[in-house]
């Protein structure tokens, strides 16, 4: 069983530890396949868990006729905001949306005594949906997969359900210096991680070079983030170029107020959205086919779904605007500090004091917390902190990490958690405290998901017990680390480019 491990983009070996997501163990698909059951709409779901689960743990390469003796077809998905997500304990999106119908479809066409056919969902990070696929952990990948030649050398593809996909460049509002794709030759373009927007930059950039003018530099995502997210880093200013399927960005820049969909600026047209499946599975590829050819949907269907799930979404702040950069110029030399004094990474010091007070040394909450990392001076003063006087900005940030560094240490040091995941939770106990958070990792257990992992997992339990407030305050730390990250590496990366262009 191969371990999927989400690694941060471009940071240094403290860097990925920090915030690196946990390896996921054996039983990894046997999780996901509890939390399956218990959003499961159908109660007699619940008595197929022993059915279900063991052909999670297992490689299984069969096609339709097999799949239909165990009764189960397991679906390869992303975790995206627009195609496959989890909100109030059920499962939504639009590729989920789109395998409910067939898996109604599927069921009708059965004859009568059949063992029904349920989908089940596996998620898995973007770019390693094909190698899944291929070795036999899912059936079918559904992720809103572009039609290459380089995919179609690995696996077969449906009939498409979206069709004439241009993959567009975005911007933010206040960059006016891209006219047409000859204006990305120089600049550094951030997309999502194994898509085929790095194949199709590529091939621009490769033109570039081959009449003497600068590659594009293409970095890659970090394999946690969706298309959605970077659009939201575009948005937040933090992001300066990015390339989005066309119909994707036009749904987000509905509310998403400052980033510029140029429709007329594309590195790919004519693309085509389709299912993929083994090149072996031949009779799920003609069923498919089958239900595609009376249910696919196009970008109208897209449109629906976007209102009917993101009216009330909200959105990270720009922790790089030039206000923040400056302040965290003034303030890296505390960071720097005490982070290293507890085994931090700076960045993620930083990301946390912007999270808490936006950098603001003079902030003070209603609930009694002070200065740039909001912790209550009775906190301070506690016998695991024992630091005095935190409205002097330099005791407030050693405050902060000390207390953040016994969070860690007390109450998260068991083996079984992952360094990176201990930093994770940590955040958590930060914001509601660390009995709440053993109360949500017991939660996430009886719920079948992995107590000692956060993302995807306990993050889930929190969600239905206390609703977005944690959840959203780990994810936008991570997102502002990503930012610090970003702003740290993006240079170094081009630089690394022209070097290698040199030789």
């Amino acid at each position: 069983m191969t371990c999927y491990c989400l690694r941060l983009p471009m940071g240094s070996s403290r860097q990925r530890s920090a915030l690196a997501r946990t390896p996921a163990p054996a039983s990894y698909f046997v999780l996901w396949a509890c939390l399956w059951l218990s959003l499961s709409p159908h109660p007699s779901h619940a008595a197929d868990l022993k059915r279900i689960a063991p052909l999670l743990s297992v490689e299984s390469k069969a096609d339709l006729r097999t799949m239909r003796q165990r009764g189960v077809i397991r679906v390869l998905v992303t975790y995206k905001k627009t195609e496959y997500f989890v909100v109030n304990g059920q499962q939504r999106g639009f590729e989920y949306e789109l395998m409910e119908q067939y898996e109604r479809f599927i069921n009708k066409a059965d004859k009568k005594g059949q063992l029904h056919f349920d989908v089940v969902y596996i998620p898995v990070p973007f770019g390693s949906l094909l190698a899944n696929l291929v070795e036999g952990r899912g059936d079918i990948a559904a992720a809103g997969l572009t039609v290459t030649p380089d995919r179609q050398k690995q696996v077969a593809f449906t009939t498409p359900y979206v069709k004439n996909v241009s993959e567009v460049v975005v911007t933010h509002k206040s960059d006016k210096s891209i006219r047409s794709s000859g204006d990305l030759s120089g600049r550094i373009v951030y997309v999502l991680a194994g898509s085929s927007y790095v194949q199709h930059l590529a091939k621009l950039s490769e033109q570039f070079k081959s009449v003497g003018r600068p590659p594009v530099y293409i970095v890659e995502s970090d394999p946690y983030l969706a298309t959605e997210d970077i659009l939201e880093l575009v948005n937040a200013g933090i992001v300066e170029v990015t390339v989005a399927d066309d119909h994707i960005a036009r749904l987000w820049s509905n509310v998403l107020p400052d980033i510029n969909v140029h429709e007329d600026i594309t590195v790919n047209t004519s693309g085509n959205i389709a299912w993929a499946v083994r090149k072996n599975n031949p009779e799920l590829r003609a069923d498919l086919d089958d239900f595609l050819r009376s249910h696919r949907k196009g970008t109208k269907l897209g449109n629906v779904l976007f209102k009917r799930y993101y009216e009330n979404t909200r959105w990270i702040q720009n922790p790089l605007s030039e206000s923040s950069r400056e302040k965290l110029e003034k303030y890296h030399a505390l960071f720097q500090k005490y982070a290293g004094e507890y085994d931090f990474d700076w960045l993620l010091i930083a990301a946390l004091a912007f999270q808490e007070s936006r950098l603001d040394p003079k902030k003070k909450s209603h609930r009694g917390a002070v200065g740039i990392m909001q912790i209550k001076p009775s906190t301070a003063k506690d016998k695991h902190v024992r630091i005095k006087d935190v409205y002097n900005t330099e005791n407030n940030v050693h405050a902060g990490v000390k207390y953040l560094a016994f969070l860690r240490d007390r109450y998260f040091t068991s083996p079984e958690i992952e360094h990176g995941s201990r930093v994770h939770f940590s955040l958590a106990a930060y914001n509601a405290g660390p009995a709440k958070v053993r109360k949500m990792r017991a939660k996430a257990q009886a719920m079948g998901l992995d107590p000692n992992i956060w993302f995807r997992n306990v993050e889930r339990a929190a969600q239905q017990m206390v609703g977005s407030e944690t959840t959203r305050y780990v994810a936008n730390i991570y997102k502002y680390y990503l930012a610090y990250t970003l702003l740290n590496n993006l240079n170094d990366n081009k630089a690394d480019a022209l070097k290698a262009q040199s030789q």
